[in-house]
């Protein structure tokens, strides 16, 4: 299965996908596993990861955007392998 270029965490954002989201999308980034990502693009080549439990007014995490190589994967694939 092919992941999209852009995938979202957050069910407002127009590249939320629950589905997808909900068999379990893993992203190494630079080569590391992360597992604090809200949101990515592998295309542009970045991430949005929380920034500590710091909130905005909507009550939505704080984040902070890393720009590097992002490596999607289904993580039932990997166990599988």
């Amino acid at each position: 299965m092919t992941l999209p270029d852009r995938l979202s965490a957050n069910p407002k954002s127009p590249h939320y996908d629950e589905a997808l989201l909900a068999r379990g999308v893993g992203i190494r980034f630079n080569g590391a596993e992360k597992t604090n990502v809200e949101e990515y693009c592998v295309s542009e080549g970045w991430v949005r990861v929380a920034a500590g439990k710091t909130l905005d007014r909507h009550g939505n995490p704080m984040t902070i955007r890393l720009n590097g190589t992002v490596e999607p994967y289904m993580k039932d694939e990997l166990k599988d392998a």
